[in-house]
Order: C-alpha cells, then structure tokens, then sequence
C-alpha cells in the first residue's frame, strides 16, 4: 500500500463505495489519494493572493531567549481570497511569552490606509478548550480581523514577541522552509545572536546568505529569497519530507542531536523518579506477574487506556513533564507526561526503561543541522525487551508503534549520542480475509454474509474504529450502512470485544437487501460489506497520474484474499465470468481464479504487497504502479447474467 492507499482504514467510506459500485454496475471501490496528492496543481497565475512581504527577525540573549520579529503584507488578487486575507491568528507560548502587535492595517489599492481597531483583536486561550485548560496548553492565539478588504488591497500585519526564558538554558534552534512553488515578492530573515553562543547554519534551495558577521558582541546572519515567477507544483506525495529538497533555513546553537537529547533529559528525568502513589499505582497494576515483559505489557496498556491526551507535546514552554501527582489526579497529559509516568511505573516495578526524541510527522530523515524542532514527540525505549513503546498512541498493542513513529530515528535520552531508530512496521503482519456468501433472488434481492479475518495494522485501527461505535448504532449498522447507499436491508452485526489492545479482529455481517442487482445486469465481483484493505485498493495506484510517484513516499505491504460463493436463481443464467489470472513483480503478486459451477460462481483472489517500508523509492513506487497496471483490469472485470 503506497502513499495513495496507505490510509485505508476509514471502513464505512471505502464500504459505501464498494456497495455502490453493485447497486450501480460500477467499477470496483477506488480509495482516494491522499488530500495533498489529489489536489491539482496551482499555477503561479492562478493564485487568488501572494505575499509580497516578509520580514523576520530574531534576537537571540545569552540564556538562549529570544524576540521574534514578523512583518508580512499579503496582496489579494482574486475574490476567494478575501476571505483568509481578512483574518490573520497568531499563536504563542502565553506562559514565557508576550505579544505586541505594532502595526496591523489594510492598505488600499488607491494607496489608502485602514487600521485593524483593537475592537477586531480577539485573545483566546486554552481556558474552557476541549482537553483541559491552560494546566495542559500554554498555547494562546490572538486572533485580528482586517475590515474593508478587497481585490486588490494588501493586508499589512507586523508583530513581536518576547520571550521571557528559553526553550533550552543557553540554546538556541530554528529551521523553516518556504514552497518553491509559491509566489514570494521579498523575504528576509535575520538572526543576531551573541557572538559568545557557538552556533552553525545552512540554507536550502534557491535561499541565499546575504550576511555572515560578528559586530562587537553579536554574531548577525542574513538570508534572502524571491520567487516572483513561481512554477506548477507537480509532486503529489508529500508523505515523506526533507527540508533540503525546499527552500530553507536552519539555525542553531546545538553542536549535534545528542545534545538536545541530553537538555530534555535534564530538565525531564528528575521527574521520572517514582513517587510512593505511583509505587502502590503499580504494584496494584502488576500484581501476580513476574515476567518483565508482562509487567511492561500491563503497566503501558494502564497508561495508554487510562491517561487521556491534550496539550502541546514539545515546543516553547513545553519541555518539563508535569509532576506525576497532577497527571494521575486530572487522568490527562501531554506525550511528555505519559512517558514519564509510564517510565516511573516501570522503573517502581524495577523494570529499565528511559525517554527517546522523535518526529511524528512526514519526516523520516533528520536535517544535518540540529534543530529542537525536528523531534516533536516523546515516547520510551525498554532496554530489557528492546522495545520502543507509545503510550500517547490510543489503542496500539504493547510492541506495536502507530505508522506515525515507525520506522523512523529517535534520540535516546539514556545515550543521547546512539544512532538509534525505531523498527518500522512488518508488512508481513498487515492481512486481511474475507469470505463472502450470497445468495442472489430472482428480483435481485441479496441474501449474504461476509465474515472478516484481520491481523496487523488493519486489525489495530479497525478495532480502534469500532470502539466508538455504540451498542445501539452497532444494532442498526447493517440497515445504516445499506441505507446510505440507496438501498433497504436488514441484517445483523458480530465482532470480537474491540476494547482489548490486541493486532487482531475478527467481525461478520449478515445481511438480506432488497432488489440490490438490476435483472438483467452486470458487476464487477467486489465487497458488499465493509473491509480495510480490500484487494482492490492495492491496484488503486494504477489510476492515478505517473506524476503521482515523481518521489520517494511512505509505504507498508500487506496481504488480501477475497473469496466468493455467488449463488443465482434457476431461473437465471450466468453469460461471462471475469477470467483468471497471475501478475508478479519483485515480491508482489496477483492471482485470481474464477469457477463457474452451474449457477454458483466460486471466486478466489489474492494480492500481496511485498513494500518494505516505511520509505519506498520513486523507482519503486513507480515499479509497483507498472504491476497494479496490469491487476487493475481483472478487478474491473464483469460477472454478466441474464
């Protein structure tokens, strides 16, 4: 499954389609690319505004605290963006940080100047957010609202912010990329900081080092860039990102990665120290288990179904985990805060286990400078079991990580210096098998069951989906989930108790749907019945552009079967079945195998993914489109009948 079907499991959507492909004589359910990959590109003339200015500044003190200077004009060329012009919201760590918003106007096209009044200034804080108040989130956002704009005017803003400690004692980090593909009329930035912070920098792309220099006591680096003729943005997959392969920045006072570690750790593993609650805490977790691991398994799978989510996990203000005390009272906390209790009830049980930095985003690559930035994320390393474990992460099983995290380098709070990673995802776990049975009348009634088989990751975020559902709407899913599609049926819903953390799911559906086939017809055999990782999306990346794989992007193989028992009335007479076939490529393969017997088609087919992720090359992913070319045709084959 490539970046385009990586995210198959939004269950009742792909369902829908699958059903109304039947119901329709369509083709087979198509799972849609992701948001950035469907979007179509944007032309530099297309575009509705366009920054014109961009001025940002840092002063940077010597206990690595710091004012933040931004000044930016964006100039409306087209209606639809009046809208976004006309708001501009500034976030910031309210706890360490003030705002000062020095200018904030409408420039008109005939050169007039209207002010924002303070009246249009709205201040909003995480008081009465869902989550938790400002105990779990410093964050506050200052919303202005810019009156009397219109095509052709140019929304000016220019703020401050002044920091009142820094992130890190004596530190100092940033790194920012701008897109290549977007108009820019005049950017700036500038870092002063004192000449006494050793410090290193690097620029990405077409963005230019203007100044390099120590004046007195301060060390002043200047970079520019301009894109006034911007080109098409023909890449589609983002799922992987390098901040080299934009136009960028970065700035710090961080000499390696094994130092920003090593100032996390500072500051968060006095905190981990088990206090005597969270010693009785874990004796009752663990009582009358011996094995370490099953003592981790116990003590994790607390933390991760007990402890809720909500704050920001690293940032500015946000790098001190809070006291154990106040998350066991409250049951909620930020990543910080799970892996430090979770690292204090392990170490209560005499269990080894420490903190390690990550990116939970689309980065699989550290950038050669150290930035704090790029690790946003904490969760623990068991060096008894190496293990790497999320208790953030809802409903993943213990030795299991979220797609988000696996794979990817991590920075050891116990040895700051280790390359280390985390493992990335077995393709050979994620399968699925599905049987279905039908029974088709002579009005083109169904009478069916599907039961499905699920292991791996398909199996986790199933269960996961399933969870939320209530024991009233799970009565009614089959009637819901066929009446969304324009059809009437009936029909039960089993599965096996999804609140247990486990990589395994088994569920079943059995239905009976009023005149779902036209008589005489035709479709194309696929699911009636909701599934993750029907065989189908497998083949989906033979739809789309070859654009689509102009790079490397995230993938996870997997295996699907799909076998069917299709029953038809006497009275009917089946013309054309879809014929067998075998594709293979590098590990991948494809086999369908068709049986007619009387009125009773007997169909078998399987796909397997044979993607080592949790990166693929463009030369693979493009490889794999070549083989799903070559699938696709047999999955839109007709079952014709008359």
């Amino acid at each position: 499954m490539h970046t385009t079907t990586l995210r198959l499991f939004a269950v009742t959507a792909l369902a829908l389609a699958s059903a109304s492909a039947l119901a329709q004589n369509a083709a087979p359910a198509k799972t849609a690319p992701a948001a950035k990959a469907a979007a179509k590109p944007e032309a530099a003339d297309e575009a509705p505004a366009r920054v014109e200015r961009q001025h940002i500044s840092y002063t940077v003190q010597a206990d690595g605290s710091y004012i933040e200077q931004r000044e930016s004009a964006l100039k409306v060329l087209q209606a639809p963006a009046i809208e976004r012009a006309k708001h501009e919201s500034i976030s910031y760590s309210a706890s360490i940080q003030t705002l000062e918003v020095t200018e904030a106007y409408t420039r008109k096209a005939d050169g007039r100047r209207v002010d924002v009044p303070k009246s249009n200034f709205q201040v909003e804080t995480n008081e009465g957010r869902a989550g938790g108040g400002p105990a779990f989130s410093d964050i506050a956002t200052t919303s202005l609202v810019f009156p009397d704009v219109e095509v052709g005017d140019t929304v000016v803003v220019n703020y401050k912010l002044v920091g009142k400690q820094p992130m890190f004692d004596r530190q100092f980090s940033v790194l920012d990329n701008v897109s290549a593909n977007s108009y820019q009329g005049d950017l700036k930035v500038r870092i002063d900081t004192p000449a006494s912070l050793w410090s290193q920098n690097r620029t990405f792309g077409a963005m230019k080092q203007v100044r390099d220099e120590t004046v007195g006591d301060r060390h002043i680096v200047e970079w520019t860039y301009q894109n006034l003729a911007p080109a098409k943005d023909t890449r589609r997959d983002y799922s992987v990102y390098k901040v080299e392969d934009f136009p960028g920045y970065a700035f710090s006072t961080f000499r390696n990665y094994g130092q920003i570690a090593a100032a996390y750790g500072e500051r968060a593993l006095p905190k981990a120290a088990p206090t005597p609650r969270v010693r009785k805490l874990a004796d009752e977790i663990a009582a009358g288990k011996k094995d370490q691991r099953e003592v981790a398994k116990a003590l994790y799978e607390w933390v991760s179904t007990n402890i809720q989510y909500a704050g920001n996990c690293i940032g500015l203000g946000a790098v001190v985990p809070r006291d154990q005390e106040f998350v066991l009272d409250n049951r909620i906390g930020d990543c910080k805060d799970h892996a430090t209790l979770l690292q204090a009830l392990l170490a209560a049980k005499n269990v080894p286990a420490t903190q390690a930095l990550i990116n939970a985003g689309n980065v699989y690559q550290l950038p050669d400078i150290p930035v704090a930035s790029s690790v946003n994320h904490v969760l623990n390393y068991l060096p008894g079991l190496d293990l790497y474990v999320d208790a953030t992460a809802k409903g993943i099983p213990f030795g299991d990580l979220p797609i988000a995290v696996a794979g990817k380098p991590v920075l050891r709070v116990d040895q700051p210096e280790l390359k280390a990673a985390t493992a990335p995802l077995s393709s050979k776990r994620n399968r699925q098998r599905m049987v279905t049975d039908l029974i088709v009348q002579e009005d083109g009634s169904v009478k069916g069951k599907v039961e499905v088989e699920l292991e791996g990751q398909p199996a986790i975020e199933t269960r996961a989906a399933f969870r939320k559902v209530r024991e009233k709407d799970s009565q009614e899913m089959i009637k819901k989930y066929f009446e969304a599609g324009g059809l009437s049926a009936e029909g039960s819903f089993t599965q096996d108790d999804p609140q247990a953390l486990l990589d395994k799911h088994r569920y079943s559906a059995q239905f009976e749907v009023k005149q779902m086939l036209p008589v005489p017809g035709a479709f194309p055999v696929a699911p009636l019945f909701f599934n993750p990782m029907p065989v189908a999306t497998f083949a989906s990346s033979a739809q789309y552009d070859d654009s689509v794989y102009e790079s490397e992007g995230q993938c996870i193989g997997g295996r699907s079967e799909e076998i069917y028992r299709i029953e038809f009335p006497a009275t009917m007479k089946v013309i054309a079945v879809p014929p067998d076939a075998r594709q293979e490529w590098e590990g991948s393969s494809y086999e369908a195998k068709y049986t007619l017997k009387g009125n009773v088609l007997e169909a078998r087919r399987v796909i397997v993914d044979a993607s080592q992720g949790p990166v693929c090359t463009q030369a693979h992913n493009r490889g794999y489109q070549q083989f799903a070319k070559k699938v696709l045709p047999n999955l839109k084959a007709q079952l014709v009948y008359q």
